[in-house]
């Protein structure tokens, strides 16, 4: 047993060097984040154990004189032994929910877990990729056994079919530079990847509107994922769209009830890795009356949706709103009675002090008989004065008007003192009594935002903005202006890669902030791509009136380049036999078929689908999903250069700013 203490000891020697990484407040060891750090053979953690020489005695051992890590031995002394109960107390003064006698917010092996959790999702997120494949193709990647996959897999990709849209029309784009907008047409998730190069830590602001989970069909959204799905479909999004945040960067992602407790959780493990809460709050909105008749259907009325808002610095100061103050309706009429309760000596000035029983006090209209031009705007709290305050305001002022009057006003201010302090000059008396305005020490208000907003209006009438129209889908700009008014300044970045219909792209084009947005679906160049045409020609939708939006602005256009994407959307449209042996011959000379495959095997097999949902099924199963986009890396082979335009091929070289120094 004394032997065991004393590796315990060593261990929380290194591990308090991390901080709170591997060990909480009390001083509790989390399990599950150290064990998985060291399944993924963590660098500094592995050579900060090994540095103490009683950890490494115990713990390694010499073959073929190489000095091997047991790993697995210290993982299972962590998984079986009991040593850090200790750490936590039964007797601590604090109420709640326990497992095996600890706190659940405590215990750290508690985490969200589910299928898939160490997989990246191939799939994509249309309707197709999955409704249709779900039980033909396996589309999960493990972290660990197909490292070599998801690495290929998640490659930057070639660009092709760089436009650059301006009030001047459409011009083929050979470069971009850091202040242009972008738009990108592809897998959200290749997508983020390719930005990761060019701006990892420049966004200021993401703001994401993915699909619910509903169950029900969101335009062309796959709004049907079965939940594990879904998590490993937002986690592989959000750890990548994490690192393109700025450290004063906020994450906000919009979501109804359906996965909101989950994404809530998953969110706290994907972005509080290091135990430090980035957490700021959950933003309620309110989105439809609940007397709407058009939900009678349902067993009750859900009215709420919710955005939730990460920090991606834990130290991150939370902006507070900014009201400016207006002029006092009314000014205070001062009168005293009788003499001085007390005097002061305040800088070698004399100071009278009138006591409340002597002092009465009253509001009035300002009129020119009882305004004063030299009427002195300040206060002193009891208990809250200090030196600063004297220098700044009192001293300037005794030497100015000798001597003062100083008032202890009852019922006057919110503290909980009752009371406050008015300074006046003697020439401020006018008809037997002094006059003063509410102190102000500043032009404006800092206040904190509320967690709830009330968009019902703005909700009822967002179909009007923009060019399309689809019913529980689209989002108000008058939501979006809130947020990028809160979270941003002019010139900022800000991402949405749930693009749908531009709403967040057309904001920030309208309220001057620099934006990139992507978008898989067709509709991008029918519907998001017209939208922000019709803002730089000055439409007059949405804010557009609020904040006198008279047009202009500019912006990129590109997309991924397809591979077996396109043979993907080709087989999903067949809709004859006859249609589908056509794209099928064409996968043969050109697509990349998965290893796996024996064709000559598979064609004898595929004769037997009748059905052409089942053969359809199994050809898409044979493509290759990791290679759905042709990979930037690949750009100069003679297959793949050949396919692109030379103005394209310079678009590339620009754009991951290859070439420079």
């Amino acid at each position: 047993m004394a032997v065991e203490a004393k590796i315990i000891d060593h261990i929380r020697t290194v591990l308090e060097t991390f901080g709170n990484t591997y060990l909480t407040e009390n001083g509790a060891l989390k399990k599950n984040k150290l064990i998985n750090d060291l399944d993924k053979y963590n660098k500094e953690l592995m050579m900060a154990l090994l540095a103490d020489e009683f950890i490494r005695k115990t713990y390694t051992e010499k073959i073929a004189d190489v000095e091997v890590f047991k790993v697995n031995q210290f993982v299972e002394m962590l998984e079986y032994k009991s040593y850090w109960e200790d750490s936590y107390t039964k007797y601590s003064n604090k109420i709640g929910l326990t497992a095996d006698g600890k706190f659940i917010d405590e215990a750290t092996d508690v985490v969200l877990d589910f299928p898939y959790k160490d997989t990246v999702l191939k799939a994509g997120m249309t309707k197709e990729d999955l409704d249709k494949t779900d039980d033909a193709d396996e589309p999960f990647l493990n972290e660990v056994l197909a490292k070599a996959e998801i690495d290929e897999l998640l490659e930057p990709k070639v660009l092709v079919n760089a436009k650059r849209y301006d009030v001047d029309g459409v011009t083929e784009a050979t470069s971009i530079n850091d202040a242009d907008n972008l738009i990108i047409k592809g897998n959200n998730l290749l997508a983020l990847h390719s930005l990761k190069e060019r701006y990892a830590g420049k966004v200021k602001l993401i703001y994401i509107d993915p699909p619910y989970n509903t169950g029900a069909d969101s335009f062309e959204y796959n709004d049907r994922f079965n939940k594990s799905a879904w998590l490993t479909f937002m986690k592989n999004r959000i750890e990548i769209a994490n690192e393109l945040l700025s450290e004063q960067g906020v994450l906000l992602v919009h979501i109804s009830f359906h996965e909101y407790p989950y994404l809530r959780v998953l969110l706290d493990t994907v972005l509080n890795k290091d135990g430090n809460d980035r957490h700021l709050f959950d933003m309620n909105v309110l989105v439809r009356h609940p007397q709407r008749t058009l939900t009678a259907d349902k067993p009750f009325n859900d009215v709420m949706e919710y955005t939730l808002i990460y920090a991606k610095n834990s130290n991150y100061q939370m902006p507070k709103q900014i009201i400016e103050k207006t002029a006092d309706k009314y000014i205070y009429q001062v009168k005293v009675d009788g003499v001085a309760d007390e005097v002061l000596e305040l800088g070698g000035k004399r100071v009278e002090v009138y006591l409340p029983n002597n002092v009465q006090v009253s509001k009035v209209e300002p009129n020119e008989n009882n305004l004063h031009r030299e009427t002195v705007r300040g206060s002193i709290r009891e208990k809250n004065s200090s030196g600063r305050y004297y220098v700044a305001n009192l001293e300037p002022l005794i030497s100015k008007y000798p001597p003062l009057t100083m008032f202890k006003v009852p019922g006057i201010g919110d503290d909980a003192l009752g009371y406050r302090y008015f300074e006046l000059p003697k020439q401020g008396r006018k008809n037997g009594a002094y006059y003063q305005g509410m102190p102000q020490s500043s032009k404006v208000t800092k206040k904190p935002y509320p967690n709830f907003m009330d968009f019902v209006k703005e909700y009822n009438s967002a179909n009007k903005e923009g060019v399309y129209s689809f019913r529980n889908g689209k989002k108000p700009e008058a939501l979006v202006a809130k947020y990028i008014d809160i979270f941003t300044d002019e010139g900022d970045l800000v991402l949405d890669f749930f693009m749908g219909s531009a709403t967040t792209q057309a904001v920030a084009m309208k309220m001057k902030r620099q934006f990139i947005g992507v978008e898989q679906m067709n509709y991008i160049n029918t519907v998001s791509v017209p939208r922000l045409q019709k803002v730089m020609a000055g439409e007059q939708g949405g804010i557009s009136k609020d904040i006198n939006w008279q047009g202009g602005g500019s912006f990129v256009y590109a997309e991924l380049m397809e591979k077996n994407q396109g043979y993907l959307k080709d087989l999903q449209k067949a809709e004859t036999m006859a249609e589908l042996m056509v794209v099928y011959t064409r996968m043969k000379s050109n697509a990349d078929i998965d290893f796996r495959v024996d064709l000559a095997k598979f064609e004898e097999e595929i004769e037997k689908f009748n059905s052409l949902d089942d053969r359809k099924r199994e050809l898409i199963r044979i493509l290759d999903k990791n290679q759905l986009y042709y990979n930037y890396g690949n750009i100069d082979d003679e297959n793949v250069r050949d396919l692109i335009t030379d103005a394209d091929y310079q678009f590339n070289q620009a754009f991951y700013k290859k070439g420079e120094q």
